[in-house]
């Protein structure tokens, strides 16, 4: 079972610091997600691609809501369901 453990990558890991953040300690800024991939596994995964998203445009206002649109729907199929009977 020792043996086992060997294997483990991440079991050679070593801490950077030795103590812990003092409570007055500031960040400059905030870290990117590569940047945190690299403190949490120590070196870059060539399975493991990390990219932006663009960001969402703006949504304009609607004057329908989904259920405006489900209603409308179905009086249609019932109308051409009525005429479908009429015309048979």
């Amino acid at each position: 079972m020792s043996q086992l453990l060997d294997l483990d990558p991440h079991r050679h890991i070593l801490a950077v610091r030795t103590e812990s953040y003092a409570s007055s300690v500031i960040r400059l800024r905030t870290l990117t997600e590569a940047e945190c991939w690299a403190r949490c596994y120590g070196s870059w995964e060539p399975t493991v691609t990390v990219f932006r998203l663009e960001p969402r445009r703006p949504r304009f206002p609607t004057t329908v809501s989904g259920e405006d649109l489900r209603k409308g729907l179905e009086e249609r199929i019932d109308r051409r369901l009525a005429d479908d009977a009429e015309a048979a």
